[in-house]
């Protein structure tokens, strides 16, 4: 992941950052939960990585991602688009492990666009960042982080 600009040493950038190592960790679960054909132990992996996408997504969308609409309008589209995409295959292991025989291919399709979304982010968004935001956005940031918690593991927090 990037390490290049120095975005990382501010604090909301920072603990996106780490959510997005977290979930690239669980991202690997769900591989190996899917190579053993443990089904219910994939949607506990995918209910895991959504509840670390949320307050993350939260993040970005109502803190970071406006402030940044006006300079990368179509970049910022695509990327909410991808929350939704992503999201809604999470959310079908929410109650359970889901019935539908294609949920496992479509949950792998998602979480490789969710870490090709990772990159996205990472290489582009956050470095942009750290030339589009201003103090008054860096607060919006943190306001939104405030609101919205962290789903993190107690013990990756």
């Amino acid at each position: 992941m990037c390490e290049y600009c120095g975005c990382q040493s501010l604090e909301a950038i920072d603990e996106l950052t780490r959510e997005h190592d977290t979930v690239v960790n669980m991202i690997g679960e769900v591989r190996a939960a899917q190579s053993d054909g443990d089904l219910p132990r994939m949607a506990r992996a995918a209910r895991s990585i959504a509840a670390v996408l949320g307050p993350h997504t939260e993040v970005e969308e109502h803190g970071l991602f406006p402030a940044m609409k006006e300079e990368f309008p179509d970049h910022i589209a695509a990327l909410e688009d991808e929350h939704r995409r992503i999201e809604s295959v999470l959310a079908e292991a929410g109650g359970g492990t889901p019935a539908d025989p294609d949920w496992p291919q479509r949950l792998w399709e998602a979480l490789e666009t969710l870490r090709e979304h990772i990159l996205k982010e990472q290489d582009g968004v956050f470095p942009a960042a750290l030339s589009v935001l201003d103090t008054e956005d860096w607060e919006a940031v943190a306001a939104a982080r405030g609101r919205a918690g962290s789903g993190m593991p107690a013990a990756a927090a």
